[in-house]
């Protein structure tokens, strides 16, 4: 029995309207014992919530605000979801962080939201999600200069380099490893083995991103044991090795 978490997985969102029962019931049937459901913004909330409510011991929620969601009100968004934190059992601040790809039109203020998240985080004793594209330096500097005992968490979807794997690691952060390392072009496969499991976990990031042999289709929950497979035949171990190993670290960081 493969015992898999999906760390990283927005099943409230719309693409999952027609058959989000049925995503759910593969995934169990897949050997995943918990779904982990990121927040995008304030509009994403309550559906995300509504799906917690559903079974609350297995869609485990997050709060925070995505950097893309990163607009003009801002801050008026953190102080509405902030006032949100009381409701429900978040699990951790999430996701959070800087994404220069898609936009730089608000680089500052998602620096800022980033900052104000990671001391929000830091004063709940909350594990963190963190988002990042194109700006691996500016994360990881932030992250340096907020050193604290409290901070931790996962850089989810990691594509960045070995150095920057290690400059994580070394703050005690994690990696979340999904549908990229089973691309063919992805590059991580060529040296993800020497991080240490201790510091990996498994996730979908669903409805993106969907792993070879799923890869442009829509990804879903039960496709972290391709993720999984691909990380076992890389490490010459056992799938139920893995998924034990990923498993009890994502219990112990977001203290399932």
């Amino acid at each position: 029995m493969k015992n898999l978490i999906d760390t990283h997985c927005h099943l409230y969102d719309k693409a999952f309207d027609k058959d989000r029962s049925l995503a759910s019931q593969r995934a169990q049937e897949n050997g995943l014992i918990n779904i982990l459901m990121p927040n995008v913004d304030l509009a994403s909330l309550q559906r995300m919530l509504e799906l917690h409510q559903s079974d609350p011991t297995y869609f485990r929620p997050m709060l925070g605000l995505h950097p893309c969601s990163v607009a003009e009100n801002y801050k008026e968004e953190l102080s509405l979801l902030k006032s949100s934190v009381e409701g429900a059992a978040f699990i951790a601040i999430g996701e959070i962080g800087i994404d220069k790809y898609w936009s730089l039109d608000f680089i500052n203020e998602q620096i800022d939201a980033f900052e104000y998240q990671i001391d929000w985080a830091i004063q709940l004793d909350l594990p963190i999600v963190i988002h990042c594209r194109d700006a691996y330096p500016e994360i990881l500097d932030i992250l340096e200069q907020k050193k604290h005992t409290r901070l931790r968490g996962v850089l989810h979807c990691f594509t960045g380099s070995q150095a920057d794997a290690k400059r994580l690691i070394d703050m005690g952060f994690h990696l979340g490893l999904g549908g990229v390392l089973t691309f063919k072009n992805g590059g991580l496969a060529e040296w993800i083995q020497s991080i240490p499991l201790d510091h990996i976990l498994l996730e979908t990031d669903a409805p993106y991103l969907a792993p070879t042999p799923y890869r442009g289709k829509r990804n879903e929950p039960s496709y972290v044991v391709e993720v999984a497979q691909k990380l076992a035949d890389i490490h010459e171990s056992p799938l139920e090795a893995i998924a034990e190993k990923t498993t009890e670290n994502a219990v112990k960081l977001f203290n399932l």
